[in-house]
């Protein structure tokens, strides 16, 4: 087993802020771009913020499924990297990922997945600063269930508002 690095995230520590989204786009794109941000913030019902970003399957189905090389596994990070010009935009690394991750880039329209910033992620520095601490960054051996973050952000949202809302709250995002 490798090494690795990887975000956690702690869904009931994020406030929605959106701090990440814009240190991510400002990393990537040299303004303030959200909609093409690495790490998305989604808000399926007041109070209920996910942020959702790639987790580092320890199976990689997104790497797997494309059928033209595009995506491989940086090694010193073990972060997806997305080579553009192998990308044909076919959208099947965002079917295979468990919790749908990828998306195509608004400008080329090419898949855009988390690089982790090199091993220094923007969005975790960000996070941190504010002392909001939802996202950390985590070295460890792979072993642990990567999965369990790597889920639709309904789904998150749903298992939180029950957890702090009890059924009712389920029902809110149904």
């Amino acid at each position: 087993m490798s090494s690795s690095i990887w975000i956690v995230r702690d869904y009931e520590k994020c406030t929605g802020c959106r701090r990440c989204e814009l240190a991510c786009s400002m990393a990537h794109e040299n303004w303030m771009w959200p909609e093409a941000s690495r790490i998305r913030v989604f808000m399926p019902f007041p109070g209920l913020e996910v942020p959702h970003l790639c987790a580092q399957c320890d199976n990689y189905p997104c790497v797997t499924s494309c059928p033209f090389k595009a995506l491989s596994i940086d090694k010193n990070t073990t972060a997806v990297v997305v080579d553009r010009e192998k990308c044909t935009s076919c959208g099947l690394c965002i079917k295979a990922c468990p919790g749908t991750v990828p998306f195509l880039h608004p400008r080329d329209n090419k898949a855009t997945i988390c690089d982790l910033c090199g091993g220094n992620p923007e969005c975790v520095k960000v996070c941190r600063e504010a002392d909001y601490n939802a996202l950390r960054l985590v070295h460890e051996r792979m072993n642990t269930n990567r999965k369990l973050f790597a889920r639709n952000p309904i789904d998150v949202a749903r298992y939180l508002a029950s957890k702090i809302f009890g059924e009712k709250g389920k029902e809110l995002i149904d």
